[in-house]
């Protein structure tokens, strides 16, 4: 008998069982049969989002959060281009996202037609499998295939629609139909768990790297390492993981990490990576016995020389690793990095703190006071930049914190729609967008999609006028200040969320930051706060290399030379810089 359902009401049905109920994009053209289904399905929300590549972050957010998919959606052509940028963030963060694209008829095909992309050589590199729907037998079974690879393979996949196969029946439903929803576990061989627990066994000082892919595994981590007195380093995108007051928990490394995490990490005969494929290398030892679990058999031995290579989910191979191991008694190694940390930490809540009131601000005030006052189970999302480095050393995700951010793509303009994809998810969740003013103007556009239904997402914008983070990229490269390559002309932020509909305030002194937080959380409506801040904030990694403070040394002996010769935003720059460390 034949099927009722047209193309898109298939793919809806696919949809469902694999738990979507959020599609984020722009409609037009081809997309138009698909908005037109959703319109009579109450399983679905159509996000009307004001640009693609904004729609692709809020999915991407949205399956990082629930560790489902998150669907996105573009027309033909450029609105399916759009797409690209925040869909490379999901591949790069290994979630689920399924983006659906329109497409022109197949007769116009190849002559060139208004709006002609080859989408398939677009999207190539960044989507790990391409449904492209040819006539409506195929939707069934390739929708499946596509969507089982979004959430099961952590994957992102495209579907394309094109306009002349969309509205057409499907004639032959699939009698059985079973979408895989759930993943399994991954274990290695018992042979290499024991060489790892042997290993473990024989180290004087062992250390825990841990990243992302440890979230099911943090109690197990955290007990294993109590036993073999080993600090817990981690990455960024293991903060929402794991807090200093985990007992063994160290912080982080890499640039801007801690000296107790860098060091943990350096200094110790006996590395355990858990779940993390942290890509800088020139931060991991080359000396140590090296363990690496990964559920990824590409990340193994990736960045640093490995000794015993698990491929497996961490928390089924610590289950089986966890009994091997021997406890040890010698903590010395433990309480020396533990120590190093909690000075460090000292040191980033006393620039955190309210009484450094120097004007402009420093930015670590607004940091440290929404990490103090913000939900016990917020989301946080990060924008690229200086922005990151402030939520790094200033903000606390224990608890059920959640943090959300293009930490691998490192994509500007990313903090403002990962926010949106969190609040969509959850109205009534609390949701910060922590923004550097060059990623906020990149993404402004969706602050009034928040106030079109009515989130109350909390955005600080940290308004220094300078692309802050590229400008200290440059001076650690050994270039001069550039004004004209990284100053900013800004509007008034506060004033543009209230010309949207939503509300804001804009602060430049140290007294008013708390009422302004108080009333972000307060509000019931999309908030903004215009954070005023110095541009002169230097950011020091964890250990300074001689090569690194000569060179930095030199730079500023280039901006003298330049501020001689006329240049005065030099100077300029030099104020800004010796204001903030006074």
């Amino acid at each position: 008998m034949a099927s009722k359902k047209n193309v898109c009401e298939v793919l809806l049905d696919s949809l469902h069982v694999a738990g979507a109920r959020q599609l984020f994009g722009v409609t037009g053209d081809a997309l138009n049969p698909l908005l037109e289904a959703i319109r009579g399905d109450e399983r679905f929300e159509w996000i009307a989002m004001r640009h693609e590549e904004n729609a692709a972050y809020a999915a991407y957010s949205q399956a990082a959060l629930t560790g489902g998919i998150g669907v996105c959606a573009g027309t033909v052509g450029p609105g399916a281009l759009h797409l690209i940028n925040g869909l490379y963030n999901a591949k790069r963060e290994g979630v689920g996202v399924v983006a659906l694209t329109g497409q022109i008829g197949h007769k116009e095909r190849s002559t060139n037609y208004h709006q002609e992309v080859n989408l398939e050589k677009m999207f190539d590199d960044v989507c790990a499998f391409q449904a492209v729907i040819n006539s409506p037998e195929q939707m069934p079974r390739l929708a499946q295939i596509a969507i089982q690879r979004a959430l099961i393979g952590r994957e992102v996949v495209r579907i394309e629609l094109p306009i002349d196969v969309t509205e057409e029946p499907v004639p032959n439903l699939r009698k059985h139909y079973h979408m895989v929803t759930e993943a399994s576990a991954v274990v290695p061989p018992q042979s290499e768990i024991e060489r790892a627990a042997e290993i473990i066994n024989k180290g004087k000082k062992v250390a825990f790297f841990c990243g992302v892919g440890c979230r099911d595994a943090k109690d197990m981590i955290i007990d294993l390492a109590k036993r073999v007195k080993a600090p817990v380093a981690h990455t960024l995108k293991g903060k929402d993981i794991f807090d200093y007051d985990d007992g063994p928990v160290v912080g982080m490394t890499g640039l801007i990490g801690n000296p107790g995490g860098y060091h943990a990490v350096r200094d110790c005969d006996v590395l355990v990576m858990l779940g993390t494929d942290f890509p800088y290398e020139w931060f991991l030892p080359d000396g140590p016995e090296i363990i690496q679990v990964d559920c990824k058999v590409e990340n193994v031995g990736r960045r640093a020389s490995v000794t015993v290579g698990l491929v497996g989910t961490v928390k089924e191979t610590l289950e089986r690793l966890v009994p091997l191991v021997q406890d040890k008694s010698d903590d010395s190694y433990l309480k020396t990095h533990v120590k190093w940390a909690g000075k460090w930490l000292e040191s980033m809540d006393k620039q955190g703190s309210l009484e450094n009131d120097g004007e402009p601000l420093h930015p670590q005030l607004f940091a440290k006071a929404i990490s103090d006052h913000a939900a016990s189970d917020a989301v946080i999302a990060a924008d690229v930049g200086l922005s990151t480095v402030w939520i790094a050393r200033q903000m606390r995700l224990k608890g059920g914190r959640r943090l959300v951010g293009s930490f691998n793509h490192g994509s500007l303009g990313s903090g403002l729609p990962s926010g949106l994809g969190a609040v969509a998810t959850d109205p009534k969740r609390q949701v910060w967008a922590l923004c550097g003013d060059g990623g906020f103007g990149m993404a402004m556009q969706d602050f009034v999609t928040a106030v079109r239904y009515g989130w109350p997402l909390k955005v600080i914008v940290f308004n220094n006028s300078e692309l802050g983070f590229v400008k200290m990229e440059m001076e650690v490269g050994g270039y001069a200040y550039n004004a004209e390559a990284t100053h900013l002309v800004n509007p008034d932020f506060a004033e543009y969320a209230k010309s949207c509909g939503g509300d804001g305030v804009r602060v430049e002194r140290a007294k008013d930051i708390m009422p302004a937080i108080k009333a972000a959380i307060d509000s019931d409506k999309p908030f903004l706060i215009d954070a005023i801040v110095t541009a002169g904030e230097l950011v020091m990694p964890p250990h300074v290399s001689v090569e690194q403070a000569w060179g930095f040394g030199m730079v500023k002996i280039k901006e003298g030379i330049l501020g001689l010769k006329g240049d005065h935003k030099q100077w300029d720059n030099w104020k800004e810089e010796i204001k903030a460390a006074l």
